[in-house]
């Protein structure tokens, strides 16, 4: 997306707002590029222009189209096993202020877009702004449509922008979209610039947080890269161009080896004339004829040479595939590639997946702090009041993530009626229940059954 403001000429906005809008532009034209290369791969959309050498594959050839869910898998692999499950306080109990936020923003479903994005461009970002329904809006912008400039020494951002709302536009080649809407976030103001026509306004709103509102999930951060790195990165990119480039190549193998090379020798002008206007009937026809020769006496030979195989590129698809799951902690069966590697029971296959497993560790770790940031951020923004200001219980709230080695029922059923058999009343919690593999919904209703059923002893006792 083309963001297409000139901060100069936007009124309204401050100096030092107009001077940091300028330097987030320039950030994110930086990036843009990157980020559209990495979405093309994410969603599979790799040309054979960008990975033929120029050897085996023709050049007329390229337009042939050929699909790759590698780049996909990397990303939605990993997100899958990190399940945000909402906040718990130091008591174990749901905090009611914030779940009627968590609820309002369908936050628990939001965080699974948000993790895919993450990953996809290593980071995603959190803005927040008050919401007179639900306390707090929360929403989740890719770096595709936001940008941010890091702060070192406070280790947070110092300031980003997002795009809010977008309106279409007619080009030349259809119809293209423009940002209409834009936050500014600063340490003490959100500027809201709108476009009207070609005109960019500025309205400044003062907030008192103290930071921006505007907080970031980043997955694999390093010191110099503190917005993080992406799941398809470099080499990852060059395995899926290499699928795709094997992939191109067997199908057109395939068509050589349906169609195997035949030859027939000591033929008549006549003859070859006919066999060479006539070449997909003499294929499928199931004989073929031909007259000795006047004019040399000879009698036509025919023969075929040895049909290709695409076994070669059968063997190259299993190196990549290796290769793949090793760069990116993925077992052999996610690429959807056959091969010895390929676990065949269980505890293989829960053996291949501890890489994966401790990605996704790190994954909730990492975003887990984050989580909490923002529900810290967004009660204070509904109590019209500072981080520092709320209670002690609402200070102290954690996020909690879902098991990310998905155990099966029966796995962590078993597991539950040990630890009920070792520490008493723990088989009446509600923990017991979901590791029996019950969902919040039966939770709510077994509990509900058996608070009637226990009024209704009660009744019946003081009857008698």
């Amino acid at each position: 997306m083309i963001l297409g403001i000139d901060p100069g000429r936007v009124t309204g906005l401050s100096t030092q707002a107009r001077n940091q809008l300028a330097e987030l532009l320039q950030t994110y034209e930086k990036h843009r590029s990157a980020n559209e290369k990495k979405n093309k791969y994410y969603e599979g959309k790799i040309p054979l222009s960008e990975v033929n050498l120029g050897i085996a594959l023709p050049e007329g050839m390229q337009g042939l189209e050929i699909g790759c869910a590698w780049g996909a898998n990397t990303v939605d692999v990993l997100a899958a096993r990190s399940m945000f499950d909402g906040y718990v306080s130091p008591s174990g109990e749901r905090v009611e202020a914030l779940d009627r936020i968590v609820r309002g923003n369908r936050l628990l479903y939001e965080y699974r877009k948000a993790a895919r994005d993450e990953l996809k461009y290593g980071c995603d970002f959190a803005t927040l702004s008050p919401d007179p329904a639900i306390g707090c809006k929360i929403r989740f912008h890719s770096p595709a449509t936001s940008a941010a400039v890091w702060n070192g020494e406070r280790g947070r951002i110092a300031y980003g922008l997002a795009v809010i709302d977008t309106a279409p536009v007619n080009v030349p080649d259809g119809r293209s979209w423009r940002p209409r809407l834009i936050n500014l976030y600063t340490d003490d103001y959100v500027w809201v610039l709108q476009r009207f026509d070609e005109r960019w306004t500025a309205e400044g709103f003062r907030q008192m947080m103290g930071r921006p509102l505007m907080e970031p999930l980043i997955w694999n951060a390093t010191s110099d890269k503190p917005f993080g790195r992406s799941r398809i990165k470099e080499p990852v990119r060059r395995l899926i161009q290499g699928y795709v480039r094997t992939l191109a190549n067997a199908s057109i193998g395939l068509e050589f080896s349906t169609a195997p090379q035949k030859y027939l020798l000591g033929v008549t002008d006549e003859q070859y004339d006919v066999l060479i206007n006539q070449k997909f009937r003499q294929y499928v026809g199931s004989i073929l004829a031909s007259t000795v020769n006047p004019d040399t006496g000879e009698r036509p030979t025919f023969g075929q040479l040895q049909q290709g195989t695409i076994t070669p590129h059968v063997e190259m698809l299993r190196m990549l595939s290796a290769q793949f799951a090793a760069a990116t902690g993925l077992t052999v069966t996610d690429t959807g590639v056959v091969n010895d590697a390929n676990p065949t029971s269980s505890d293989a296959i829960l053996a291949q997946s501890q890489t994966l497993v401790a990605k996704a560790q790190e994954l909730n770790a990492g975003n887990g702090d984050t989580l909490r940031t923002i529900a810290l951020m967004a009660l204070a923004i509904s109590q019209n009041t500072t981080m520092d200001e709320l209670p002690e219980e609402q200070r102290e709230i954690m996020a909690h993530f879902k098991n990310p080695a998905m155990p099966s029922v029966a796995v962590t059923a078993d597991a539950a009626i040990k630890i009920a058999s070792a520490r008493p009343g723990f088989a009446d919690t509600n923990v017991f229940l979901e590791m029996l593999g019950f969902d919040q919904a039966e939770i709510r209703r077994i509990n509900s059954q058996e608070q009637r059923a226990r009024g209704m002893q009660l009744i019946e006792e003081l009857e008698a």
